[in-house]
């Protein structure tokens, strides 16, 4: 999937492909990563923008999740965990919405969507339930399908959001209901963690984005004068962060909880949602304008990423239940937060890898042909296309 000779750096497709994009995402079959049953164009026509930003991403959600337990102590792992935050889920998700642009209830996509998005969903949720029942030493962990533990809460809101797309697609202002609904959301204490719903409407406003963006908006942030402004952007991200880090609960990044249960007023909870809507808006703008156009290394990884998402979360909490982080002090220092970070994208960059992608297959790209009745109209087209 990855070429051994350079090849030039390149823009995204120019606007007059993106009907052509989604005449070939009409027929695509699924691909691994973490916004589920990806529509992918044929072999060799896959676009490694998009590959490229999945795996970067994910690996910075990996490292994000190692740092957490560093931030008590450290005021710059906490600026790091902040900045990162703002932007690595967003980004995700904006990429969740823009291959679900040409999502309807026809029956292959509902069925990809069950095989994609619901089957992993129920089978890691309940691996995770045993599996702290036997890391953590609590038998009395539920299996519980409708409370999403750690990271299945994206499995369960990428289900909302697309059967929802073609709602999104009628609807005259899309992104401002959806920031409005968000809004709603973070004042709504009563709204309770079923299906994690605080989250599926706070995050809302992403997806909803993605499904209204074409190549030439990426195409946009990939010029050079964006690529420039990114870095004093990033930079005055950190300081803010580094500022903030002492005075505010980063719980505001995870849009799982009300304005109420954080401990403050339902107008701050407003306000503090649209900033942040903003603030991640310009940092995955950022980010995406670094992400290479071309082929390289690690290209091939970004198919595997809900691979690396989901597997990565066993070592993630097995750590905190293992104590790693109480027993070995010198984690804590600079020297140890440095190889936190490294083993973190190390291991994630290993569960994105095809060899791993082969072993859980089962799990996270079943066929279940078994499970779906069979059109007539389908055998039909398939004689005559033979």
């Amino acid at each position: 999937m990855f070429s051994a000779a350079p090849t030039p750096r390149r823009v995204l497709p120019p606007a007059r492909a993106a009907a052509e994009t989604d005449r070939t995402e009409a027929t695509a079959k699924p691909s691994g990563g973490p916004e589920g049953a990806e529509p992918s164009p044929k072999a060799g026509s896959r676009n490694p923008f998009f590959d490229n930003a999945k795996y970067l991403a994910i690996v910075l959600v990996a490292m994000g999740h190692s740092w957490e337990p560093l931030t008590d102590g450290s005021r710059a792992a906490e600026a790091f965990y902040m900045t990162v935050y703002t932007f690595h889920m967003p980004a995700f998700i904006i990429i969740s919405g823009y291959f679900s642009r040409s999502f309807d209830m026809r029956k292959d996509r509902l069925q990809r969507l069950v095989t994609g998005v619901v089957v992993p969903y129920v089978l890691f949720e309940t691996a995770y339930a045993f599996f702290k029942r036997w890391a953590d030493d609590d038998p009395g962990q539920p299996i519980s399908l409708l409370d999403p533990w750690f990271l299945t809460w994206f499995l369960i809101a990428l289900f909302i959001w697309r059967l929802t797309t073609p709602l999104w697609k009628i609807v005259r202002w899309p992104i401002p209901l959806a920031v409005a609904i968000a809004v709603l959301a973070s004042v709504s204490p009563d709204i309770g963690d079923d299906l994690d719903l605080q989250r599926v409407l706070q995050f809302l406003p992403f997806f909803v984005l993605g499904l209204s963006l074409r190549a030439e908006h990426f195409a946009m942030v990939q010029r050079r004068a964006v690529r420039i402004a990114s870095v004093p952007l990033f930079a005055a991200a950190l300081v803010m962060a580094y500022w903030a880090a002492p005075r505010m609960t980063s719980a505001w990044f995870y849009h799982r909880d009300s304005a109420q249960e954080l401990g403050t007023t339902w107008w701050i909870g407003a306000v503090m949602t649209l900033a942040l809507f903003g603030c991640s808006i310009v940092l995955t703008a950022c980010f995406f304008s670094w992400v290479p156009t071309r082929h390289t290394w690690f290209t091939v990884l970004g198919a595997g990423t809900l691979y690396g998402y989901l597997l990565h979360g066993f070592l993630a909490k097995g750590s905190r239940f293992w104590g790693w982080f109480d027993d070995y002090a010198w984690l804590h220092t600079p020297l140890g937060e440095v190889a936190v970070t490294l083993i973190a994208g190390a291991v994630v960059t290993a569960l994105c890898t095809p060899p791993v992608r082969k072993v859980f297959r089962f799990a996270m790209e079943p066929t279940m042909a078994w499970a779906f009745r069979k059109d007539p109209a389908d055998t039909a087209r398939a004689r005559v296309s033979a």
